[in-house]
């Protein structure tokens, strides 16, 4: 699932492309919705909330979106063959057209129209964005040291705090050496400040680069130092690398980790050999 970073990136290509011009096309292809009344209202803006789009439209409109697995956003000169192709996909879900660029919802997870002042209704359960400018951090740290549940398993919850996924919450629990499945409420405030902040900065500077990586290699395979890396080598230590899965049933998600930079193996972990994923593994 896309992560808070690329959402951010994402509303700021969409709104490069779109805001200040009038929308000339909206379709939006979710049930009953209707977007015949934005045409001809400006862009306002593109912004982004931990994993979610809001789309401000004069006229006190957005358009909401979730991405959830598959989804993503694609910009397309408007008489591009990207562009006309796009609108007979039959996985498009929303086209927004400006003057001069095409905006294509593919296989988006959810798709709203609301009015702006009840952007609430859609968002208001989520957490402080995690790339919120400011952090509401000490807000995060009460929401944490509170928590029962195993700190990745808090970590994920869009509503404590929104915009962590399995990526980052495996890498920041490895930076920071901290087991996945230790209690939140057993971390201690500072050490969960220092998770918080610092996936924040990483997660940042994933926006301005475009890699999402916290290794600070942009090569193929070296971005992360855990993350889909289960049954090779830890890059810190050499024991290898394992995943498990964090969060209530039918709800799980997989997290990785080093057993011996991180304190031990996962509740759920028998100490099995863990094959690499994929043919060959990934480095």
């Amino acid at each position: 699932m896309p992560e808070g970073d690329t959402l951010r990136r994402t509303a700021q290509r969409l709104h490069q492309a779109l805001a200040g011009d009038p929308l000339e096309r909206v379709d939006l292809r979710w049930g009953s919705l209707d977007g015949a009344a934005l045409v001809g209202s400006r862009t306002l803006e593109v912004v982004s909330h931990g994993k979610r789009l809001l789309h401000r439209v004069e006229g006190g409109w957005t358009i909401h979106s979730h991405l959830r697995m598959e989804g993503q956003w694609r910009v397309e000169g408007l008489d591009s063959p990207q562009g006309r192709r796009a609108l007979a996909n039959p996985q498009t879900r929303a086209v927004l057209d400006g003057t001069r660029w095409r905006a294509v919802g593919l296989r988006l997870g959810e798709l709203d129209l609301v009015r702006t002042r009840d952007e609430a209704t859609l968002v208001g359960h989520l957490g402080p964005d995690v790339l919120g400018d400011p952090l509401d951090l000490d807000e995060v740290v009460h929401r944490l040291e509170g928590d029962p549940r195993p700190i990745a398993e808090a970590l994920l919850d869009q509503r404590v705090v929104s915009g962590i996924g399995t990526f980052w919450a495996s890498e920041i629990l490895f930076v920071r050496r901290v087991h996945p499945w230790r209690p939140a409420r057993d971390v201690g405030a500072d050490e969960l400040s220092q998770i918080i902040s610092r996936v924040a900065r990483l997660m940042q500077r994933a926006v301005v680069t475009g890699v999402q990586g916290s290794t600070g290699e942009t090569r193929r395979g070296h971005e992360s130092y855990v993350h889909a890396r289960s049954g090779r080598p830890c890059r810190r230590c050499g024991d290898t690398i394992r995943v498990a899965m964090a969060g209530r049933a039918g709800q799980e998600r997989t997290i990785f980790s080093c057993p011996t930079c991180q304190g031990g193996l996962a509740p759920t972990d028998d100490g099995r050999r863990q094959a690499p994923l994929g043919p060959r593994g990934r480095r």
